[in-house]
C-alpha cells in the first residue's frame, strides 16, 4: 500500500516560520499558531516541508487506503496563507460570507492578509472544524 507523502517531521516549527521571507506572513503565521493551539490543545508540528499542523486523525477510505493527517493547519505560501479546514466548507457558508476576502478549495482557505479578515469568524471555523473531526474520526 502507498504511504502518505506528507508526514509529520521533527523539523523545528519556529525555525521554519522564521525563515519565511515576508514579515507579515511570519506575523500572521505566529497568530495562526496561537489560534490553532487554542482550537486543538496541541503544539504545532511540521508536516512535509511546509505545512504546520495541529493534532492528528486517522482516516480509512473504502479502497483500503489509510493514514494519518493533521486536524487543522496552515502553510505560509507565497501567494496566500493556506488554512486547512479538513471537513471542507459546506457547513460554513454563512461564516464565509462574514469572513472577508478569501478563496476556497476543497479543504483549503486562501487568505492573502490576516488583517483583512474577521479573526473571530476564522477562529470559529477552525474550532468547529476541529470539533467535527474529533466527532467523526479517531484523533490524537
Amino acid at each position: 500500500m502507498t504511504q502518505n507523502k506528507t508526514v509529520q517531521t521533527d523539523t523545528d516549527v519556529e525555525a521554519f516560520i522564521g525563515a519565511v521571507d515576508n514579515e507579515r506572513k511570519r506575523r500572521d503565521s505566529r497568530e495562526l499558531i496561537e489560534m490553532m493551539r487554542r482550537a486543538t490543545g496541541r503544539e504545532p508540528k511540521l508536516w512535509g516541508s511546509s505545512l504546520v499542523g495541529f493534532g492528528q486523525y486517522h482516516y480509512r477510505y473504502e479502497s483500503g487506503r489509510e493514514g494519518d493527517f493533521f486536524l487543522t493547519g496552515f502553510s505560509p505560501r507565497k501567494a496566500a496563507l493556506t488554512v486547512y479546514i479538513i471537513p471542507g466548507f459546506t457547513r460554513y457558508e454563512d461564516q464565509l460570507k462574514q469572513l472577508g476576502p478569501h478563496k476556497t478549495g476543497k479543504s483549503c482557505l486562501y487568505i492573502r492578509n490576516l488583517d483583512a479578515v474577521d479573526r473571530k469568524v476564522l477562529e470559529h471555523i477552525v474550532h468547529d472544524s476541529v470539533d467535527f473531526m474529533r466527532e467523526h474520526y479517531e484523533c490524537r
